[in-house]
């Protein structure tokens, strides 16, 4: 008898977060902060900072296959491998196809990172704000339930953020795209300053600035203390940065919790569901299947974070099936899984600029322009709703001669000249919420761990073929008026899910019947409960979401420790 008490304090916490990304790292950093001895379960294995980044100082030459990843193993990644940042180099940091098979109702590739840190040791660092214009978007054009919170309740949680984190930026001054704490920005190219100049000349809501980045400028005082250390443009992030020059959880949150000795890290535990007590009428743990043992083993703790990323919050929560919620914990009104989204990247645009031959650009930039969203913006101007931003580049286009052979083609190579400048444009657009757009258990597909797997049913409307026509019709009339020369558009035809901004399922909202969750992003029907992930999202805006992730989740922990529960 006392063995098993023994055994049931040595499994209770006071806090429990399920994930170890974006919002994972941060729920880890500010309950341990604040005093909570908290679990934090990972299903992948550990990887530790500057240790576990095995190809981050490898020379180009030092890859067996120069970086293309051998057809053998990549049969075995053929869902990752379609994302721009599988490559030998980084084949390691994502996972294979075998370890959570799904069931695509629609196209849809699900890219996963399965390891302490996520996928932020592989994003792409841009950190914008939302606006009111943002959060109001939902009210204002009818296309999903409102938020329950506005710009005011989130900015001082943004600032909170920034400043631990280090964000590259400048302060334009812009109401679509408030302003932060900022590091030294990064410089455009003379070429992105021409544009940005002929734009600002002819459209007066139509703005070019240098793009907010989460890399280390200039770091002050509270990045020495993570141990982190200035950017050194090195353009290979998604290795694992030895310097910790951009934010990821394993430089940054993850260690800080752990010195604060009140983190228990436990890698290779998938999450089989939340523990809810119909007689205390709260969740009182989770069940975690340990992967290297196949063992259930039981968790307990008053305060449960789910940061395991949307889709699999949205299946955890799904599988976590009691008397008082047959259908998933806290799914009273019947839309957990439902009014998924997720951002359109289809859209690009090339072009070419015959001036500025006499300048280049020196070294490298782990940055580029950007474009904040100036479609449908004060008022509906179009015939889609909402809109997309833009990421532009311009840098010289390098020229090499391939012609000959043996000693004369070696020769030729080495004797590579500068062309014109190149410029290109990605659009990053909002796709809708509907009901239709959802994620669901089959209950006769489980995993090796017999948890039912996610049928997945996410895909593109005519909304959102009338924003990539848009977009591409915008920037033709741009690059024209800047005086850009065989303008190419592009529709990549990336399905959903290919650049990992997925959204919603356990939306926020104000009216329990419409949402899952309350404005401090506690489940409505479960209130030790929180989703601070991309699972909460109740619309996706035209910003890179991780940012305001972080910002929810710092705040949340803020409100659910102040609980007592």
């Amino acid at each position: 008898m006392n063995l098993n008490l023994d055994s049931v304090k040595a499994r209770t916490f006071d806090a429990i977060v399920v994930g170890t990304g974006m919002s994972g790292g941060w729920a880890a950093k500010e309950l341990t902060q604040k005093g909570l001895r908290t679990l934090v379960l990972e299903r992948g294995r550990d990887v530790k900072h500057v240790i576990d980044y095995p190809t981050t100082l490898k020379q180009p030459w030092e890859f067996e296959h120069r970086g293309q990843v051998p057809l053998e193993i990549k049969k075995d990644y053929h869902i990752a491998s379609k994302n721009f940042i599988f490559t030998e180099a980084t084949a390691h940091f994502l996972t294979k196809d075998a370890e959570q098979a799904y069931i695509q109702d629609r196209p849809y590739d699900w890219i996963r990172a399965y390891q302490v840190g996520g996928r932020s040791l592989l994003w792409g660092r841009m950190t914008q704000r939302w606006s009111d214009f943002d959060f109001e978007g939902p009210a204002r054009d009818g296309y999903a339930t409102d938020w329950p919170i506005r710009y005011a309740d989130i900015a001082p949680w943004y600032s909170y953020v920034e400043k631990f984190i280090g964000v590259s930026g400048n302060r334009d001054g812009l109401s679509i795209l408030p302003d932060g704490e900022f590091l030294q920005p990064h410089e455009m190219s003379c070429v992105e300053k021409h544009f940005k100049q002929k734009i600002t000349s002819k459209y007066n809501n139509r703005h070019v600035i240098i793009g907010r980045v989460a890399h280390l400028t200039n770091p002050q005082k509270i990045h020495y203390q993570q141990g982190r250390a200035a950017c050194q443009n090195r353009t290979i992030c998604e290795r694992g940065c030895p310097y910790g020059g951009y934010y990821s959880s394993n430089s940054s949150t993850i260690p800080w919790a752990e010195k604060t000795g009140k983190m228990t890290l436990r890698p290779h535990s998938v999450v089989h569901s939340v523990i809810y007590d119909d007689t205390k009428g709260q969740a009182t743990g989770v069940r975690v299947i340990d992967t290297q043992t196949n063992e259930m083993i039981e968790f307990y703790a008053k305060i449960i974070f789910l940061n395991a990323s949307a889709l699999n919050t949205n299946l955890i929560l799904l599988n976590s099936n009691s008397n008082r919620f047959p259908n998933g914990l806290g799914n009273d009104n019947g839309l957990l899984g439902k009014f998924m989204a997720f951002h359109s990247y289809r859209g690009r645009i090339s072009a070419e600029y015959e001036g500025n031959l006499d300048s280049t650009t020196d070294g490298r930039r782990p940055n580029g322009s950007y474009i904040p969203r100036f479609r449908n913006v004060l008022k509906q101007e179009t015939d889609f709703l909402r809109g997309y931003a833009t990421s532009l580049t311009a840098s010289r286009i390098e020229l090499t001669n391939k012609e000959g052979m043996g000693e004369e083609l070696k020769s030729n190579l080495n004797k590579s000249s500068l062309g014109l400048w190149g410029i290109g444009a990605s659009m990053m657009a909002e796709t809708i919420p509907k009901e239709s757009s959802m994620v669901q258990l089959d209950k006769q597909f489980v995993d090796k761990y017999g948890i039912p797997q996610l049928r997945i049913s996410i895909g593109y409307d005519e909304n959102d073929e009338k924003v990539l026509k848009d977009f591409h019709e915008q920037f033709s009339e741009m690059y024209h008026e800047a005086g850009f020369k065989n303008i190419q558009p592009i529709d990549t035809k990336r399905l959903p899910g290919n650049e990992n901004h997925e959204m919603g399922g356990v939306r926020m909202g104000r009216d329990p019947k419409t949402s899952l969750l309350n404005q401090w992003n506690q489940l409505h029907a479960c209130k030790n409960v929180f989703v601070t992930d991309g699972a909460c999202m109740t619309s996706t805006s035209t910003q890179n979401p991780s940012l305001t992730y972080m910002a929810l989740t710092a705040r949340a922990v803020d409100y659910a420790v102040k609980q007592r529960f």
